[in-house]
C-alpha cells in the first residue's frame, strides 16, 4: 500500500473493510514494505492500546468498544512513522504483545505483515500452530494438574480412578502418589454398577486413560470448562488434526477411545468419574478409517487392534440392552444412571425439582434432598433424569426434540451413525482383511456380513423412520409406536451415512436448504418446529437459532456425497463466513457455538457461549470450531477463500436477492 503524508485521507478499504490507513508520515514518496519489522516494548505498548482503545475494560479491543479520542495508533521504525486505524489491526497486535507477554518477553519484533495478516489465513494458521498445542492434555505427571481440577462438582481432592485391569496404569499412578501424597488414586470395581457411579459422586476424579512408554498418550479437549476428553467432539477434532498433519495426535485418540471400550466398557460421554454410565455419539468407525488413511506408513497391526475394539464396542454396547430395541431392530441412546446428573450447574433443574416438591408439600431443598439420599422415591422423576442423562448421551443437551422423552426415541443419528459403523466395517475388512477377520469375541466377520447388516438396517430405517409425505427420516417413538415430526439437523445425517437413494437425496436437499439454512449456516432446528415443541421461554442450545460445527460438518459431507456441489460450498462460506467476520470484530473470539440466523457469537442460550470468556487473546479457540474452520477451508477453493479476506457477504457472493 502506497504510503500518503496526508493523514486526514478518506480511510483506504482493504479486505473488503475499511482496515487501516498506514501512512508514512516523513515524507510521501516513500513506501512502507509490508516487512517492515517495529520493536516494541511489550508492557507498555499493552498498555497503551488498552489505555487508548479498550473502553469497556475487557482486555480486548472490540468492536463494541467506544470510539477512541483518535482513531488511530502510531508505530514508529527508522525515522518513518505508521499510523494503524481499524480495530482488527489495532487488535491484532495486541494478540501478539499478549502472546510475546506469556513467553516473559520484554520487547517484541514484528512486521507489518503480521500486523495485516489476512483474517482467513490468521484464524487458520493459529489453529494450526497454537490451538491445538493448547488444547492437548495427558493424564500423566505432566499432565495431571492441568486437568484434574473440575469446576462442574467442587471437590478440592485431586483424584484419579484406574480401571481394576489395567495393570500398566495401576502401577504407573500408584508410583506417582509417592511422589505426590496429595493424590487420591481409586481402583475401580470389576462391575461399575450405576449405584457405585452415584455413591462417588461426592467424591469426583478424572478417569485414567492409556499410558504408554511411562508417558499418557496425549488428547484434545474441547475447550473451557470442557477439560477432559470428550466422546463425540474428539471425532471433529480429529478431522481438523488430520488436516493439519497433527496423525499422532489424531491416532491417540483413537487409541485412548480403544482404551476406554477395553477398561470401562464405551466410549465415555468424558473420562470424568460421574461420566460411567453414560457414551456418546458413535464416530469410531469412521476416526479408525480415517486415521488410517491418513498413515504414511501403514501399520496394520494397529488397524486390526482398533477395528477388533470397535466391532466390540458394536456388539456389546449398541446391539445389547438398552440401547437395542426388539421390537424396531433399531437403535437409541439410553444412559443408566441414578438420580440427579451431578455435573449440572447449580438450580438447572429447579422447575421440574419445584413441580415435584409441591406435588409432596415441601420445599424445593427439602425435596432435592430427600430424593438425593433415596429417603423419597419418585418413580415419574426417576423417568424424567432417565431421559435427561439420555438427551446428554446423544450429544445434544438440550433440545426440544429430546426433552423428556429421549429414551424413547429410536433417533436418526444414531442410526444413521451405527449404518456408517456397517458400511467402514465392511469396508475395512473387504479392503484389508479379504480371508475374514477374527473379532476378540472369537468370531470370524466378514465383509458380506457387514453388508448384509447395514441393509438389514437401511430397510428398517426406512420403514420406521422416512416420512415419504414429508421426503425426510424423523426420529420414531417405540413407546406411542409414532414418528415425530421435529425438524432437526440430525434428520439428515443419512446424507453424510450414505444410506439414501439419489432421489431421496434430492428431495431432501430441498427440505434441509428450505428448513435449516441460516444466514451464518445450518441451524440445529427449524424455528417452526422449535416454536411448537418449547415449553418454556428457555432458549435450548441445540436448536433454532443456534448451529453448531458437527451439523455444519456432516450435512456439508453428506451434500457433497450426492453432488451438490453448489448447494455445499455456499454452506462452508456461510459458516466460515460468520466465524471470520465475529473474530475480526471481536478479537479473534472463536466460540463453541453461534447463533447462525444474526450470525453472532453472541447467544442467549441456558449455558451460555464456552469460548468467549478471555482476555488480550484467545488461545485456543474450541475444538470442534477449530476443526470445522479447517475443513471448511479445505473445501473452498482459492478464489473463494479470497472473498472470505475480502468479508464478502454470502449472499453477494452467492448473488442472491433479498
Amino acid at each position: 500500500m502506497s504510503v500518503n503524508s496526508n493523514i486526514n485521507k478518506p480511510v483506504v478499504p482493504f479486505f473488503g473493510i475499511v482496515f487501516a490507513v498506514l501512512c508514512c508520515m516523513s515524507c510521501s514518496d516513500k513506501f512502507i514494505e509490508s516487512q517492515t519489522v517495529f520493536d516494541l516494548p511489550v508492557s507498555q505498548t499493552i498498555n497503551d492500546l488498552l489505555t487508548g482503545y479498550d473502553t469497556d475494560g475487557d482486555k480486548r479491543i472490540t468492536k463494541d468498544d467506544a470510539p477512541p479520542n483518535k482513531d488511530y495508533f502510531l508505530l514508529s521504525t527508522k525515522g518513518d512513522t505508521v499510523i494503524l486505524r481499524n480495530t482488527y489491526y489495532i487488535s491484532n497486535l495486541l494478540q501478539e504483545l499478549a502472546i510475546a507477554n506469556d513467553g516473559a518477553r520484554d520487547s517484541l519484533l514484528i512486521s507489518l505483515r503480521q500486523i495485516q495478516e489476512p483474517p482467513a489465513e490468521r484464524i487458520s494458521r493459529r489453529i494450526k500452530t497454537q490451538f491445538w498445542d493448547d488444547l492437548t492434555r495427558t493424564i500423566d505427571a505432566d499432565g495431571l494438574d492441568r486437568i484434574a481440577g473440575d469446576d462442574k462438582m467442587h471437590d478440592k481432592q485431586q483424584r484419579i480412578y484406574v480401571p481394576y485391569d489395567d495393570a500398566v496404569g495401576i502401577a504407573y499412578f500408584t508410583s506417582l502418589k509417592k511422589e505426590r501424597p496429595h493424590l487420591d488414586v481409586v481402583i475401580l470395581p470389576k462391575n461399575i454398577t450405576p449405584e457405585y457411579v452415584q455413591s462417588i459422586n461426592e467424591k469426583p476424579g478424572i478417569l485414567s486413560l492409556k499410558i504408554e512408554d511411562n508417558r499418557g498418550v496425549p488428547f484434545v479437549v474441547p475447550g473451557g470448562r470442557f477439560n477432559e476428553m470428550y466422546g463425540w467432539d474428539s471425532y471433529f477434532e480429529g478431522i481438523g488434526l488430520l488436516l493439519d498433519r497433527r496423525d499422532d495426535l489424531a491416532k491417540g485418540m483413537v487409541d485412548n477411545f480403544c482404551y476406554q471400550i477395553k477398561h470401562y466398557g464405551k466410549i465415555l460421554n468424558a473420562n470424568r468419574s460421574y461420566y460411567l454410565t453414560r457414551t456418546q455419539p458413535p464416530f469410531l468407525s469412521s476416526f479408525i478409517r480415517e486415521v488410517y488413511q491418513s498413515m504414511h506408513a501403514k501399520d496394520k497391526d494397529w488397524l486390526a487392534e482398533s477395528l477388533a475394539i470397535c466391532i466390540q464396542e458394536y456388539n456389546t454396547v449398541w446391539m445389547e440392552g438398552n440401547r437395542y430395541t426388539p421390537e424396531t431392530g433399531l437403535n437409541r441412546y439410553y444412559a443408566d444412571g441414578i438420580g440427579i446428573p451431578p455435573e449440572t450447574e447449580e438450580g438447572h433443574f429447579k422447575e421440574i425439582l419445584q413441580e415435584f416438591a409441591e406435588k409432596n408439600n415441601m420445599t424445593e431443598a427439602e425435596f432435592e434432598d430427600k430424593y438425593k439420599h433415596g429417603s423419597i422415591k419418585s418413580p415419574a422423576l426417576d423417568r424424567y433424569f432417565v431421559h435427561d442423562r439420555t438427551l446428554r448421551e446423544s450429544g445434544h443437551d438440550t433440545s426440544w426434540r429430546l426433552d423428556n422423552i429421549a429414551a424413547d426415541l429410536n433417533c436418526v443419528d444414531v442410526n444413521s451413525l451405527l449404518y456408517k459403523y456397517e458400511k467402514d466395517f465392511e469396508f475395512l475388512i473387504g479392503t484389508y482383511f479379504k480371508h475374514g477377520f477374527k473379532g476378540t469375541d472369537g468370531k470370524t466377520y466378514t465383509a458380506n456380513y457387514w453388508h448384509e447388516q447395514a441393509e438389514k438396517r437401511k430397510m428398517l430405517m426406512h420403514k420406521y423412520l422416512w416420512n415419504e409425505k414429508q421426503q425426510c427420516f424423523f426420529d420414531y417413538n417405540v413407546k406411542t409406536q409414532q414418528r415425530t415430526d421435529f425438524m432437526s439437523a440430525t434428520n439428515f445425517f443419512p446424507l453424510w451415512a450414505g444410506l439414501c437413494t439419489k432421489d431421496e437425496a434430492s428431495k431432501m436437499v430441498t427440505v434441509l436448504m428450505k428448513e435449516l439454512k441460516e444466514e451464518g449456516g445450518f441451524a440445529g432446528s427449524s424455528k417452526e418446529s422449535t416454536d411448537k415443541y418449547a415449553l418454556n421461554e428457555v432458549q435450548r442450545q441445540w436448536d433454532y437459532p443456534n448451529g453448531w460445527a458437527p451439523h455444519q460438518m456432516l450435512l456439508w459431507k453428506g451434500l457433497l456425497n450426492y453432488g451438490y456441489e453448489n448447494e455445499a460450498r455456499e454452506m462452508v462460506y456461510r459458516w466460515l463466513y460468520m466465524i471470520t467476520r465475529n473474530a475480526v470484530d471481536y478479537n479473534g473470539t472463536i466460540p463453541e457455538k453461534y447463533d447462525v440466523v444474526l450470525g453472532s457469537h453472541k447467544v442467549y442460550a441456558e449455558y451460555g457461549n464456552v469460548g468467549t470468556d478471555f482476555a488480550y487473546i484467545t488461545r485456543s479457540g474450541f475444538g470442534w470450531m477449530n476443526a470445522s474452520y479447517q475443513y471448511g477451508m479445505s473445501l473452498l477453493p482459492d478464489e473463494y477463500i479470497k472473498k472470505l479476506d475480502a468479508l464478502e457477504k454470502p449472499d453477494s457472493v452467492f448473488g442472491i436477492k433479498k
